[in-house]
């Protein structure tokens, strides 16, 4: 797994979402809110699993990931029932969106740091 990549495409949700909001588009807000379904996610609960889970800062990752897909979710649900307004908020510095995704980096970095 590239975890530069993976960093990468998480911080690509903001767009992907402002995408969606200004072409009034629906997501898959199921699918979204389960941390298991991307790239990153299938690696995390197969094979990094299998290598990483005795790093200390695998767990963080974990966590943190899960964390961000719940918030994702939370953003495509307000993108679905067309409340674009409050989907532009929950993507504002500070809001539990963005703070979730900057932790999902954070830990990232120091599992590809310990994993080295």
């Amino acid at each position: 797994m590239n975890l530069d990549s993976a960093i990468q495409k998480h911080m690509d949700w903001k767009v992907k979402f402002r995408t969606a909001i200004s072409k009034q588009e629906r997501m898959d807000s199921v699918t979204i809110s389960k941390d298991n379904c991307c790239d990153l996610g299938k690696w995390l609960h197969e094979e990094g699993k299998t290598q990483c889970s005795t790093l200390p800062s695998y767990a963080t990752v974990l966590n943190k990931h899960a964390a961000f897909h719940v918030e994702a979710g939370k953003v495509a649900s307000a993108i679905n029932a067309k409340k674009y307004t409050e989907a532009e908020t929950m993507l504002d510095g500070g809001s539990a969106f963005t703070t979730v995704s900057g932790e999902v980096g954070i830990a990232l970095m120091r599992l590809k740091k310990e994993a080295a």
